[in-house]
């Protein structure tokens, strides 16, 4: 009887081995977290929820959850990157995350509580990026580039005004009128030569006001920073 059930016992343990284990190199992420995460710029964030919902800014890619096995190529090629999904709740970014672990991806994070728990803790209307590097700047050229103003609150914001520190700089909304959690983007382009003096040569800083009917968040800001050159041989 004991020789049985030592032989019982060897028969397991070798199943146990052989049999494919499940990886749990995944990690859940705090809202706090979540934000620290996806500011590196190495990151790469994935929206798993279906239907399709509105994407925070900065996501990378859009695969729906029970989709995401069948679309790795659409993912870093690297298994070592950061990869930071979320859903609406978690539920769905935290069974993707599951399926990435399992075909070798280590550096796989999700977001607890989805977008909802981050919209919890992020009430408000944010102008994004809060400062944007536009580099070198020709002077006589015009560069161009945009924000993301979104909408965190449970009330339909009106826009008021959109103006800028200067007239050099200019600032124009997509859209005036933001439903809850919805967004849209700020055009902004800059002209160094406007005023026709040497007023904007060297490191310049221009702020985008955007002025809200909402008294709580009567007005949003952001800003854009540029060396602007003269070219010698115009």
């Amino acid at each position: 009887m004991g020789r049985k059930l030592l032989l019982v016992l060897a028969v397991l343990a070798a199943v146990f081995v052989v049999l494919p284990r499940r990886q749990t190199a995944g990690k859940d992420l705090t809202v706090a977290e979540f934000d620290a995460a996806v500011a590196n710029a190495n990151s790469f964030l994935v929206d798993v929820h279906t239907p399709e919902q509105e994407h925070l800014v900065g996501t990378d890619a859009v695969i729906p959850y029970d989709q995401i096995g069948s679309r790795l190529s659409e993912l870093p090629a690297d298994k070592n990157a950061e990869i930071i999904l979320y859903c609406r709740s978690g539920s769905m970014s935290s069974e993707a995350m599951q399926t990435l672990t399992n075909h070798g991806y280590t550096n796989v994070q999700h977001l607890v509580g989805g977008i909802q728990a981050w919209r919890e803790q992020h009430q408000g209307i944010e102008l994004a990026p809060a400062t944007l590097d536009l580099g070198t700047v020709i002077y006589g050229a015009v560069a161009q580039t945009e924000f993301t103003l979104t909408n965190n609150t449970t009330q339909t914001v009106n826009l008021t005004r959109v103006s800028t520190s200067c007239s050099c700089t200019q600032a124009k909304a997509e859209k005036l009128t933001l439903e809850p959690y919805d967004s849209t983007k700020i055009a902004v382009s800059f002209d160094p030569a406007v005023h026709q003096d040497d007023t904007d040569l060297g490191e310049i800083t221009r702020t985008i006001f955007i002025n809200t009917d909402q008294p709580n968040f009567p007005q949003v800001e952001a800003q854009i920073t540029v060396l602007v050159v003269k070219n010698e041989s115009i």
